[in-house]
């Protein structure tokens, strides 16, 4: 797992990487990866949830209550219950977003995949994705995961990441390249 693209150095990867093996052991990756997609979605739909897991001034104790009281709202695992409050009781709430990432990246590893960010100017149809997935496929010679996202500032195009690699073609970046040419 060292190679994963130095993943397991940082404080986030090294709770990622205690947490798989975890979850390894007990047979509930899936579940937990789960898990954590549900977590992460919490804290982009809920300003009051990234508040809190941000909030320096929370106590230990509350921010535990408070992350109890979410597992149970989301029907999380005992084992990513047991690992949400142990990074409250260690202030490290605050890291979870890139624990969650890390976690994937690390699970993706092991299932031989890579997983692409793909973020576009209008929402993509199942029949698009499939097509990306196909050539993104045959362009790294694994299985792609891809997750969208929408901002219409690239107003339109896709910028592509998959693990240090991007490729954008958004229309934003080629008018500011062309700016840019056009100034000297």
């Amino acid at each position: 797992m060292e190679n994963s693209g130095g993943i397991k150095a940082s404080l986030q990867g090294r709770y990622a990487s205690a947490l798989f093996d975890l979850a390894s052991e007990n047979g509930a990756i899936s579940a937990v990866e789960n898990d954590l997609e549900a977590i992460g979605q919490a804290i982009k739909e809920s300003s009051d949830f990234a508040g809190l897991i941000r909030n320096p001034q929370v106590s230990r104790t509350a921010a535990a209550a408070a992350m109890d009281g979410v597992a149970g709202v989301l029907g999380l695992s005992p084992l990513t219950k047991n690992f949400v409050g142990v990074l409250a009781n260690n202030r490290r709430l605050s890291a979870l977003p890139q624990i969650i990432s890390a976690f994937a990246a690390i699970a993706a590893a092991q299932r031989g995949e890579s997983t692409a960010q793909v973020t576009s100017a209008h929402a993509l149809t199942d029949e698009q994705v499939e097509q990306l997935r196909g050539k993104l496929e045959a362009r790294e010679g694994r299985t792609v995961k891809i997750k969208t996202s929408v901002d219409p500032d690239l107003l339109g195009g896709l910028v592509v990441t998959i693990g240090s690699k991007r490729i954008d073609s958004s229309i934003r970046t080629r008018l500011n390249s062309l700016a840019q040419a056009m100034k000297g």
